[in-house]
């Protein structure tokens, strides 16, 4: 009883640091994301934007449907995995030669489908991010998988330091698209090589078909997830680049990234720590959805304002920082912080079924989606542009979280109307904020001044009405929180 007792202790303690370190990392990777994003959007035009937007579109196309799943396999785990690593190091290297292959081959025929013949090169030149990340150090899987996120954070560093660093270094001399290729390049090196001074597992050219099967057999389901989460988070990209031009898909890409940046970061933050942490508790079915009724609630508690700031603010946003030939986003950008919340309450579902061994779930959630999504994508953009695109995306990932939601009931034994009530707080206070904001700017003059001091009032706002609510109705709001920060501390109270 007691080494159990110790077990779950230690376990809470590294749940805890493990949170803190990857909200410090995701938090000044954004950050400097973010710094970066608005010099180059400023020196850069939108078609720059669109035409490394159709290279990553192309990549992640390549790279998703050779996805091993090994990852997320060796993560859930319960034993040891380090007889696991040389034979996914082997297939790894495999996949990432035979990816830069063929793509380096398809580049003409991708400029043919997107008629610019500059995609040619572009998606040339990217693909060498295939070899590099085939030789990365495949031990630094046990960062996640033993919560050891101190770690995970000086590497995942080294490639957003790069990034900035190689960019705004060549960006007012080059003045194109090519800022964002050497810097993609660049940032994939770097990161290769301190994989190898950051952890010292020294990985074997050899393959173990036993093991390559073992580690499959849970992730094929990745895979099948990966392929359907693919076309519904690029689809839409390939479909606007296709039917209304690299302009639009470059201010499309941009209103994506800036719209859902702040919501989906948060979520990540909590789904890196969770997905293992759940593997922990998979057999513990009161533990596990003691913990993810906590999870919920805070990303809510952060994601739901953050995305109403965005839709509110976000002209006031767009001119003053990114400038006037980025104002025809605005519209997408607005309906995108919707999918940016849904996309967050889905993810901490999806962490939680992979925690548990049901990643089928959500490949029939993800194919669900698709199909949605295919269906009325092309009628909503072709009435309204990328503004329908994004209602496109929006309307299927609100009725999949709702499918997931029923799902997950099911699985942990609780009411529905449970999950929803720790929400309302949330998007009543997130409400109740938008619209004091907007009366507000009645009398702003537009200014650096004036955005800074509108969301000075809409936190204030958000902050009581979310206080009042939680003495009210007694959501626990405050304790939960409060327990959240202890962990941080390092209380193992969390």
């Amino acid at each position: 009883m007691k080494y159990n007792q110790f077990m779950e202790k230690t376990l809470k303690q590294r749940v805890a640091k493990g949170t803190l370190w990857v909200f410090i990392s995701q938090i000044t990777t954004q950050l400097i994301a973010l710094v970066k994003n608005i010099i180059i959007a400023r020196v850069l035009s939108p078609d720059d934007f669109g035409l490394f937007g159709i290279a990553l579109i192309i990549l992640s196309l390549f790279d998703v449907f050779t996805q091993t799943g090994f990852n997320a396999a060796l993560i859930q785990q319960k034993e040891d995995i380090k007889d696991y690593l040389d034979t996914a190091f082997f297939v790894n290297i495999m996949r990432g030669f035979i990816l830069f292959i063929l793509l380096f081959f398809a580049a003409p025929y991708v400029s043919v489908f997107f008629k610019n013949t500059l995609v040619t090169p572009i998606v040339r030149v990217v693909s060498f991010t295939f070899l590099i990340s085939g030789f990365a150090n495949p031990g630094t899987i046990y960062f996640a998988k033993e919560l050891d996120f101190k770690k995970q954070f000086y590497w995942d560093m080294s490639r957003t330091v790069t990034d900035i660093v190689v960019s705004l270094s060549i960006v007012f001399y080059l003045r194109n698209v090519w800022v964002l290729v050497i810097a993609s390049i660049s940032s994939s090196f770097i990161k290769f090589i301190v994989s190898y001074l950051i952890h010292p597992y020294r990985p074997k050219f050899r393959f173990n078909k036993k093991y390559a099967s073992s580690l499959f057999k849970f992730g094929k389901w990745v895979l099948v997830s990966s392929i359907l989460i693919y076309f519904i988070t690029q689809g839409d990209d390939a479909f606007v680049g296709k039917f209304l031009g690299i302009t639009m898909l470059g201010f499309y890409r941009m209103a994506y990234k800036f719209s859902n940046m702040p919501a989906t970061q948060i979520t990540h933050v909590i789904s890196r720590v969770t997905f293992p942490a759940y593997s922990k508790l998979q057999d513990d079915i009161p533990k596990l959805r003691e913990a993810y009724l906590k999870v919920l609630q805070v990303t809510a508690f952060l994601s739901f304002p953050i995305a109403g700031l965005i839709f509110v603010l976000a002209p006031d946003f767009t001119k003053i920082f990114l400038g006037e030939k980025w104002m025809p986003m605005v519209p997408a950008m607005q309906v995108l912080c919707i999918f940016g919340i849904t996309r967050a309450m889905n993810a901490t579902i999806g962490s939680i079924f992979q925690g548990i061994g049901k990643p089928n779930i959500i490949t029939l959630g993800a194919g669900f989606q698709l199909i949605m999504l295919v269906i009325i994508i092309y009628p909503l953009t072709n009435k309204w542009g990328i503004s329908g695109t994004s209602l496109a995306v929006v309307i299927p990932n609100v009725l999949v979280m709702l499918y997931l939601f029923k799902k997950l009931v099911n699985d942990l034994n609780y009411k529905l109307a449970h999950f929803i009530g720790s929400l309302l707080p949330f998007i009543i206070g997130s409400v109740i904020m938008c619209v004091i904001i907007f009366f507000s700017q009645a009398w702003s003059d537009r200014s650096l001044y004036s955005f800074l001091i509108s969301i000075l009032i809409g936190i204030i706002a958000y902050s009581i009405m979310v206080y009042e609510m939680d003495k009210i109705f007694g959501y626990r709001l405050k304790s939960n929180l409060m327990q959240l920060l202890k962990g941080l501390k390092g209380d193992s109270k969390i």
